[in-house]
């Protein structure tokens, strides 16, 4: 297709959203200084356009405008035109989408900004089609529009330009100073159930967006206060979900977010730290209510990821499209006759039941398969079967629709490694690997941190993303406090020093990088490169923020070192938020998290002595139980030494609390009933 086609400088890129660019009209420009200069020498303004390789509406302005040789000519003439891939440089679409929704009151992608040479913005928004149309300005009336405006009226561009500027360093320049406290965790969970839906679960209207960090506070909530509305709640969501369309039903994976209010209709394409994020909330809930269907959803994410968004070295891809052939869902969705092809009349009749295909079928005249108000026990009897019976059977048809499916043209992959992302996965995968006594997820886990420290953590700095033999770009702050988590939960999930020793060098590397003296973290690195503003994001988006996950991971960290002068900053980073925390704290959950365990306390838990089949057992019960305040260990740390001398015992069992370790306890049924808190 593209054999006719001249490549642009993008041709150059490793990033896949670049390189899908590469053959566009459109002379294209990746970031960086060739640009600016040439829009300087040139006077002319800057065109810049942000998106990623999976996103559909990315797709298709590509489509409509950037394939189109009229606009073409318009960007060609009158802008030098810059693409952005937002997964590989956050730092860029973090600050321009911050632009956008000032300017516009909204945000999204792909994301459109009009710059002067010197990086100013002067306009921003998100889709334009390419004629305008149903209120929404399209490209071939704005591109001619700004030029004018640009030339005739420098001085109005220029002004509007140093206002936002003004905007964001104000925005990013504020300080907080205050005790964030007890009643904002309980403010914050109000503000949460207000927005909660009781029918179908999940917080807000339509589109709806899974959210896990919203469960994690609420499963920590039910644990600090003994609610059960909390964990009603979570389980509500999780069930719908995984009820829903956007769970596949067949391959495993959750899709992106909800169209609508059930979780019915997806926005098809996969993300790497959804399913992350998930497996991490559905092990949890596993650990409070020990629903066997928790461990499945997990268990058949882990198969998904590793499946089709695993590097054969052990990293973990970023996502997968929603489009395919052109059309989004089209790998996803079923015709009625397709399902009694592959199943036959009996056994695709009593899955179109289940799944509620239909002729008409829910979605574009096909099936988006899903579980919703499905009465398992009604089509069981109806079918004279077993609720076991019905269920190995449906099993052995997802199976042959699975087959028949990947005989179809498969989505693009986004094959780049993304470190940030690979933490989160690491941490769920390690989560559930513990949980569920799993060494097979353990190993997933492993692999991809071994990846990572082989290829991206270069001279005690992490770099943000691998692809083809190239680690590039500076690591930002998600790329470090997200591995710190992933790097914990392994230790925590194998009791490996040398993970622990890791999570060290990154505290460091994260304090020398990143640490603002007035708390928290900054964006971006140090010696990155300099923007308009350094930003210190605290909100969280479809993930926590850096410096929530940051502070958390860092209150673990201290608790497993005793390192006093580490926990008094993780308070320095929580009170820097404390006016957004006690003002709206729904919009950092995360960070409540962060909080509640520096309320919490929680306990260290040293387990040491010769008998290995004690030890584990007690290693054990710490990870099976939800303890989300605590820590644990195999090894005596340097803190413990002048509590106790070691004895010569098959058992030694250390609990410590508010700074003080009780007396260790030898027998193991005593030890293993302290935990639970029995």
């Amino acid at each position: 297709m593209t054999k006719d086609k001249k490549a642009n400088r993008l041709i150059q890129e490793k990033s896949p959203y670049l390189l899908q660019h590469a053959y566009n009209p459109v002379d294209w420009y990746p970031w960086g200084n060739e640009a600016f200069e040439k829009a300087k020498s040139e006077n002319k303004p800057v065109f810049v356009s942000i998106g990623y390789s999976t996103c559909h509406w990315c797709h298709v302005m590509e489509r409509e405008s950037f394939e189109d040789p009229e606009v073409a000519e318009l960007l060609n003439q009158y802008f030098v035109a810059i693409k952005v891939d937002r997964e590989e440089r956050p730092d860029i679409d973090s600050v321009y989408m911050t632009v956008c929704q000032l300017m516009t009151g909204q945000g999204g992608w792909p994301l459109t900004v009009f710059l002067t040479p010197d990086k100013k913005p002067f306009y921003a928004g998100t889709y334009f089609p390419k004629n305008s149309q149903y209120g929404r300005p399209g490209m071939m009336d704005i591109l001619p529009q700004l030029h004018r405006a640009y030339h005739q009226d420098p001085d109005r561009i220029a002004d509007i330009g140093s206002r936002l500027v003004e905007a964001l360093k104000e925005e990013a320049g504020r300080k907080s100073e205050g005790d964030v406290t007890e009643e904002a965790v309980h403010k914050g969970f109000e503000q949460l159930a207000g927005k909660f839906d009781s029918l179908y679960g999940g917080f807000g209207e339509a589109p709806k967006f899974p959210s896990p960090h919203q469960l994690l506070f609420l499963f920590r909530y039910y644990h600090m206060t003994g609610k059960g509305s909390a964990l009603k709640m979570a389980e509500k969501t999780l069930d719908t979900m995984a009820a829903g369309g956007i769970y596949d039903h067949i391959g495993g994976g959750f899709s992106r977010y909800s169209t609508d209010g059930m979780w019915l209709v997806p926005h098809f394409e996969k993300m790497l730290y959804d399913n992350a994020l998930l497996m991490y909330a559905y092990t949890e809930a596993y650990q409070i209510t020990k629903n066997e269907r928790y461990r499945r959803i997990v268990l058949e994410i882990a198969d998904f990821v590793a499946r089709e968004m695993t590097h054969p070295e052990g990293g973990f891809y970023s996502a997968i499209d929603a489009d395919s052939e052109g059309e989004e869902g089209k790998f996803y969705v079923w015709s009625k006759e397709e399902i009694m092809d592959v199943l036959g009349e009996e056994t695709g009749t009593i899955f179109s039941e289940l799944y509620h295909v239909t002729d008409q079928g829910n979605f574009e005249g096909k099936n988006i398969l899903h579980l919703l108000q499905t009465d398992l026990e009604t089509i069981a009897a109806n079918h004279e079967l077993s609720i076991e019976e019905l269920e190995n059977l449906m099993s052995k048809a997802k199976q042959l629709l699975f087959q028949a499916r990947e005989k179809r043209v498969k989505p693009h992959v986004d094959d780049k490694v993304l470190t940030s992302w690979n933490g989160l996965m690491i941490a769920a995968l390690a989560k559930a690997g513990s949980v569920f006594d799993d060494p097979g997820l353990l190993s997933q886990a492993r692999k991809a941190m071994d990846f990572l420290e082989k290829y991206v953590w270069k001279e005690k700095r992490l770099m943000a993303r691998f692809r083809e033999g190239e680690a590039k770009y500076r690591g930002y702050l998600d790329d470090y406090a997200f591995l710190l988590w992933g790097t914990l939960e392994l230790f925590l999930a194998e009791d490996d020093l040398h993970m622990l020793s890791f999570a060290i060098e990154l505290k460091n590397a994260l304090f020398e990088r990143f640490w603002d003296e007035n708390g928290g973290f900054f964006f971006t690195d140090r010696d990155g490169e300099e923007l308009l503003v350094r930003e210190k994001p605290g909100y969280d988006g479809a993930y926590p923020s850096g410096n929530s996950v940051a502070a958390y991971q860092l209150w673990r960290l201290a608790k497993l070192t005793g390192d006093i002068e580490l926990m008094k900053r993780v308070e320095m980073c929580v009170r820097s938020f404390s006016k957004e925390l006690n003002a709206f704290p729904v919009s950092m959950l995360y960070m409540l998290e962060a909080a509640m365990a520096l309320f919490a306390q929680g306990r260290e838990v040293i387990v040491i002595g010769s008998n290995g089949s004690e030890k584990r057992a007690v290693l054990w019960r710490c990870r099976e139980e939800f303890l989300p305040f605590d820590v644990w260990s195999g090894h005596r740390p340097e803190w413990l030494e002048g509590a106790a001398k070691q004895k010569e015992t098959d058992l030694l069992v250390f609990i410590c609390e508010n700074q003080a370790c009780k007396m260790p306890m030898e027998d193991l049924s005593t030890a293993l009933k302290a935990i639970s808190r029995s």
